[in-house]
């Protein structure tokens, strides 16, 4: 063949230019006399150069018309150039498989099925499939009729005729009317086995679910039944006969190849099993024997070949056993932990490339959809699909999943699939493994439609997908709303109007006919919003009546729901966000103070859901907030309307985790460490308490001075405020010290300082839907009577010669919490020579501090309190320990530094490091110290007010012993018990404090 010059160097630049690899072997194939009347045509580079692969499309081009007869030839080269349709889907078929190039060698006839499927809408069924495998007569023939539908299928496929649920809903047509013509083959080949039984094919797995892989195990399972006249025992043996002969003619390979292997494994007994049944043999096993995982596959079962209504029977008989599956017990925790065991078993070296079984593969998508169709479809027959995409959508239209979320998950499976379908097609092969060579990579992302990178968008786009597929895998998979759900009766998960009252009466409600009022209000009618409400509330009634007080629980949410029913994060958020249902219901039902913060701003329901949003913020991120917020503002009362909002959010953060550490949920159990969870409570409020004057204080200056006040101002802590162990309803207690600037005079500065202090108390008690402030000053020198602010001198002089010892014990709480840092440590200075005198107190010292605690005793205890249950001044209650420890400080504070704090517990345990208290008794007075602190605060959180004792309501006091850890109708236990660790706690205080022994 002559060359014409110049035309070779032209030709391997278009053929690198249309994507080829290899220009000069793809050259020297255009070359052959063979391609003579087609090389020249530019229609057909730029059709190979559409395909995944242009050199091996070319080569199997090549190959193809080589191994046509020397007149069938002309013929497919002249349809080769003027078919577009045909072109594309042959040269498609060749650039993407290896093996279908193969088979079109040894078949070369077989391209011509290609010119059948003309309509780019034709979608052949099983029939159509059926008549392609009619002439099948033994294995080899199917085989080859097999792989003959395959290329019309795979023609579609890689043109983009059919999307990849298509493509796979068309494997499973070719597989099933491949497994009844394989029946036919077994049976023609034993007519006398076919006479005696009844044989039915049910498909499991993507075979019955209409998802099938390009190569994958046929999974099925056998039903057999006798005939009429014939023994059960001999037509089970000819039914057995039948179908391992079925299973030989798919599964072995013949000069043809193999088809795929049938898999009977999933059968009752996996392989050690009868491979054939009866149909009630089966039910049999399932109903007394049937692991989790069986039911879970069966969720797949269909009906495909032999005997259509024995099959359909089996199916029908099963299906109530699948819908019931997760009603066994640890139904939803079994799940999890056979898909944390498939990723477990994967070779380390693989998992990364792992597509079907690695986390963020397709199993993920899987499991996530199967878990929840078997959750709530049992009272919801919408999800009873064994397809994926079908059973994803359906669970996005009924609510169980956010419409986001499915589309995200949809979108990832649909890619992740067609990249394992272009996986096998290249060799059919049955793999799921990504594979490393840069040629097939690049081969693989050509298919998928990338072409100016394919490797680099494949790798994208690849782990993108699975990121997203393993974050929902986790969200929803691992949702704890799931189990619950699971754990109810099938029949409370849809409740009608009359048996959910009858629910709501067993479970404790006290006015059932309001709570059902209720629950018709939240869940009425066809909207995504009362879809997603049915499917919460019959678990939040569960949990609200795990509580006191399950009615208050049910309208707080609907007032929440009511509150935020427009807002689309609200019910999503409940329904996939970790425990925030549990949380909420929790928070809801424990009492007033909670809910009373969430309704005056609902959308602080968010910080349930998020799984840092129970940790308390820390001051300085506080203080951060809010002096933004207040320079921000345009005047102080706009300022402080926002610092109060800030702090309003978080005192339901800080009540929120209280509730929640104290009650406990499926996946938090109740916190063991009281002491622990009440310094953190304690530490919330101060700090926040703190941030909040901070607020105030620039606020107020602000509004007349700008930025700086004529004189230094300091806020000082007192009390439970400086000690760090507030409670929700405590008020700040304080001291205000100023210093005035240079060239101001003390006048000015008197005024400023005083201004400064009536505003700040005036902000932070405007009348507004959030709690007040209160700030008092009355440890101050010379209490009510003395001067609101005095200078550090003032302060000075006045301890040098007027201070009490008492003030002097009142000084051991105080700590800088506000203003002038600088001013703020002066001051601590200037006191801590008052708090920790050297060489301690004198006798004349001790003894007035005892006479006043005994003093104190008599006349501030409330008439007709009993003085064993008051929790601040009752015995062995929060005053008899503090007083305890504080003498120990004054006593000692000078000679050990460990004493030197302003929190209780913490100089408890440095007097008992340092040996002046056995640790038994400091273990006794701290364990009083903690009981009665969390009585107070489950006090002010139950009944909204604050108070010393226990409340007479028996709701309330019920809701009291549940936020202290005992059960329903353990109140009395509660009371026994508080008081004998406070008489022990008495006890000690007398010999330690009113003994000898200081």
């Amino acid at each position: 063949m002559t060359t014409v010059p110049g035309r070779r160097s032209s030709t391997f630049t278009r053929l690198l230019r249309h994507g080829f690899t290899d220009p000069s072997a793809a050259e020297q194939l255009l070359d052959l006399d063979d391609l003579a009347s087609v090389r020249s045509d530019p229609v057909l580079l730029e059709a190979l150069g559409a395909t995944a692969d242009p050199d091996l499309a070319l080569r199997g081009l090549v190959r193809l018309v080589e191994a046509e007869e020397e007149g069938e030839r002309q013929v497919l080269l002249d349809t080769l150039v003027t078919a577009k349709p045909l072109r594309d889907r042959l040269l498609g078929v060749l650039g993407a498989s290896e093996a279908l190039g193969d088979h079109l060698a040894r078949h070369p006839r077989d391209w011509q099925a290609l010119v059948t499927y003309e309509a780019v809408d034709l979608h052949p069924g099983v029939a159509e499939f059926e008549r392609g495998l009619a002439d099948a007569v033994d294995p080899d023939s199917l085989r080859v009729a097999y792989r003959r539908c395959m290329l019309t299928l795979a023609a579609r496929d890689v043109c983009g005729t059919t999307g990849i649920a298509q493509t796979a809903a068309e494997l499973a047509d070719l597989a099933t009317a491949t497994l009844r013509a394989a029946l036919a083959i077994a049976r023609t080949a034993a007519p006398e086995d076919a006479a005696q039984c009844r044989l039915a094919v049910v498909a499991m797995g993507k075979c019955g679910g209409h998802e099938l892989n390009y190569v994958s195990d046929v999974d099925v399972i056998f039903v057999g039944e006798a005939r009429d006249g014939v023994e059960e025992h001999k037509a089970m043996q000819a039914a057995t006969r039948l179908a391992a002969h079925m299973m030989r003619i798919c599964s072995e390979t013949t000069a043809e190849g193999t088809i795929w292997e049938v898999d009977a494994n999933l059968r009752p007994e996996g392989r050690n099993g009868p491979l054939v049944r009866t149909l009630s043999s089966h039910l049999a096993y399932y109903q007394r024997w049937a692991k989790t995982w069986e039911f879970q596959a069966l969720l797949k079962a269909r009906a495909v070949a032999g005997d259509p209504e024995l099959g359909q029977e089996y199916v029908d008989a099963v299906s109530p056993l699948v819908w019931q599956a997760a009603d066994r017990e640890n139904f939803v925790p079994d799940v999890q932990k056979m898909r944390r065991r498939v990723v477990d078993n994967i070779p380390v070296d693989r998992i990364e490339r792992e597509l079907k079984l690695g986390p963020g593969g397709l199993r993920d998508v899987e499991f996530a959809v199967q878990l929840l169709q078997l959750v709530h479809g049992r009272s919801d027959a919408s999800l009873h699909s064994g397809t994926t995409l079908e059973a994803l959508r359906a669970l996005a239209e009924g609510g169980y999943v956010g419409r986001a979320d499915a589309a995200q998950l949809d979108e990832a499976y649909r890619f992740l699939r067609s990249m394992e379908h272009r996986i096998q097609l290249y060799r059919l092969r049955r793999t799921h493994l990504v594979p490393e060579d840069e040629a097939d990579l690049r081969r693989l992302g050509r298919s998928l439609g990338m072409r100016t990178d394919p490797v680099a968008e494949l790798n994208k786009a690849w782990r993108r997908h699975a990121s997203v597929v393993r974050r929902l895998h986790e969200k929803i998979f691992y949702r704890p709303l799931l189990d619950a759900v699971a754990q109810l009766a099938p029949a409370e998960s849809r409740l009608s109007a009359k048996a959910a009252a009858i629910r709501l009466e067993a479970l404790g409600y006290a006015d059932p006919a309001a709570a059902l009022r209720h629950l018709e209000a939240l869940s009425s009618g066809v909207s995504r919003k009362a879809a997603i409400q049915r499917t919460l509330l019959p678990v939040l009634l569960g949990w609200f009546a795990d509580s006191a007080d399950p009615d208050a629980g049910l309208l707080g949410f609907r007032k929440v729901s009511d509150a935020l029913g427009k807002t689309p994060w609200y019910l999503r958020l409940l329904r996939d966000e970790g425990a925030a249902a549990e949380n909420l219901a929790r928070v809801l039902s424990a009492g007033r103070l909670a809910p009373d913060l969430l309704m005056r701003a609902p959308e602080a329901v968010a910080i349930l859901g998020d799984p840092e949003g129970l940790t308390p913020r820390t001051r300085e991120h506080l203080e951060q907030e809010v002096l933004a917020a207040v320079g921000r503002a345009g005047d102080a009362e706009s300022a402080i309307a926002v610092v109060r909002g800030v702090r309003r959010r978080e005192l339901f953060r800080t009540t929120a985790a209280d509730l929640i550490g104290s009650y406990g949920t499926e996946d938090s159990p109740a916190e063991q460490d009281h002491g622990a969870l009440v310094d953190r409570v304690g530490s919330a409020v101060t700090d926040l308490n703190a941030a909040t004057i901070a607020g105030a204080l620039r606020a107020a200056v602000r509004e007349q001075w700008g930025d700086t006040l004529p004189t230094r101002f300091a806020v000082i802590g007192m009390g439970r405020f400086g000690g760090h162990e507030l409670s929700y309803g405590s008020d700040a207690d304080v001291l205000f010290v100023h210093r005035p600037r240079e060239g101001v005079s003390d006048e000015e500065a008197a005024r400023a300082a005083n201004a400064v202090v009536g505003e700040m108390r005036r902000l932070l008690q405007l009348p507004t839907a959030d709690p007040p402030l209160l700030i008092d000053a009355d440890l101050r020198p010379e209490g009510k009577t003395g001067p609101m602010v005095r200078t550090l001198k003032s302060y000075g002089a006045y301890y040098r010669r007027w201070s009490l010892v008492w003030e002097s014990q009142a000084l051991l709480r105080a700590e800088h919490m506000a203003g002038d840092e600088e001013l703020g440590r002066d001051f601590i200075e200037l006191v801590n020579p008052l708090r920790y005198p050297a060489e301690g107190l004198g006798d004349d010292a001790v003894r007035e501090i005892r006479r006043l605690k005994a003093r104190m005793e008599s006349e501030r205890m409330p008439r007709g309190a009993d003085p064993t249950l008051h929790a601040k001044l009752g015995r062995g209650g929060l005053s008899d320990v503090e007083w305890t420890v504080q003498l120990m400080q004054m006593q000692h504070g000078w000679a050990e530094p460990g004493l030197r704090t302003t929190r209780t517990r913490e100089a408890l345990a440095a007097a008992c490091a340092a040996g002046l208290i056995p640790a038994e008794d400091a273990q006794m007075l701290d364990e009083a110290w903690v009981l009665a602190t969390r009585v107070r605060n489950a006090v002010m959180l139950v009944r909204g007010r604050s108070g010393d004792t226990f409340p007479s309501d028996p709701r309330e006091m019920a809701a009291v012993g549940r936020y202290l850890g005992y059960e329903p109708g353990h109140v009395g236990d509660m009371l026994d018990d508080y008081r004998r660790i406070t008489r022990r706690a008495r006890a000690v205080v007398e010999e330690r404090f009113y003994g000898a022994v200081v």
